[in-house]
């Protein structure tokens, strides 16, 4: 029992780090209804730009020039990317991402280099075994990933919070429903998109620094999004509660079937049972677990 639970705990833990990427996919959907391709190149380019940074200058002062980096970047994209293209489709919206996100890739590595970089920002990876007085010889996990799973939490309390109780959160979620109404009555749609990529690159950020301190600031980080996808389907696109519920569902399906069902096909299971376990979900609640259902009159 004691290593099934360590083994359902680690998955957990593995499932906070992929919703750290997927709240950045929610933030930008839930304010615009635009699915942002570039979300894993933002995480990249937040990473690369924060362990450059820290060569030169002290880790406060970097943590606070990368924030000011991915702000303006923010702003560029409105100005360049988002603001010709106000009341397009949704489709050409998702194609204008996925240039930001090629172009942010190249961009990232040409200014700070494409080599693999050490993250370290003090934070503990030491092992440590707990609930030894439930389990013989206790449970087994990572200090690295409980820090992990609290700024998880924070992060969602934080964006819930703003989401459901702020005036600019009800904007937000105004602009995503009918940009033309939202316009109407007075909601400044430019402002409100330079808020949430701002909010969305600050999310980066920090998922930049889980992952980079994990795994090392380098171009695979970029990938992690693609783990986001199953998160995103399971927990629901507009749901930021949903996004860890997802992502915890998906870390500790993979790790549960890679343990005790992978043997009995050769391993290799966890690279794909996420996505099979989202196809699924398609097929019987396609908005997910806390999305919302969408009903179009015709």
């Amino acid at each position: 029992m004691g290593f099934f639970v360590e083994v359902l705990f680690g998955g957990f833990l593995a499932g906070v780090l992929y919703a750290l990427v997927a709240l950045g996919f929610v933030l930008i959907f839930k304010a615009s209804g635009v699915f942002n391709f570039a979300q894993g190149a933002m995480v990249l380019f937040a990473a690369l730009s924060l362990v450059r940074l820290m060569e030169w200058m002290p880790i406060p002062v970097a943590l606070l020039v990368s924030v000011a980096i991915m702000i303006v970047f923010a702003l560029v994209v409105e100005r360049l990317v988002l603001r010709p293209l106000v009341n397009q489709e949704g489709i050409i919206l998702f194609m204008a991402t996925i240039g930001v996100s090629y172009f942010l890739d190249g961009f990232g590595q040409t200014v700070w280099g494409s080599e693999v970089y050490t993250l370290d920002l003090g934070l503990p990876k030491e092992p440590v075994i707990i609930l030894e007085s439930l389990f013989e010889g206790g449970v087994l996990v990572n200090k690295f990933d409980l820090v992990a799973a609290v700024i998880a939490g924070v992060l969602v309390t934080v964006l819930a919070i703003f989401f459901q109780k702020t005036r600019i959160g009800r904007a937000l979620r105004a602009v995503a429903d009918d940009h033309q109404a939202a316009q109407s009555v007075g909601i400044p749609l430019r402002d409100i998109w330079v808020i949430v990529w701002s909010t969305s690159g600050i999310v980066a950020l920090v998922a930049g620094i889980v992952w980079g301190s994990a795994l090392g600031v380098q171009f695979s980080i970029s990938l992690v999004a693609l783990k986001a996808l199953p998160v995103l389907i399971l927990g629901g696109f507009t749901s930021v509660p949903g996004a860890i519920i997802g992502g915890l569902i998906i870390g500790a399906g993979e790790k549960l079937a890679e343990v005790y069902i992978g043997p009995t096909f050769g391993g290799g299971i966890e690279n794909w049972f996420a996505y099979m376990l989202a196809l699924l979900f398609l097929l019987v609640r396609p908005q997910g677990l806390f999305g919302e259902r969408i009903i179009e009159r015709v």
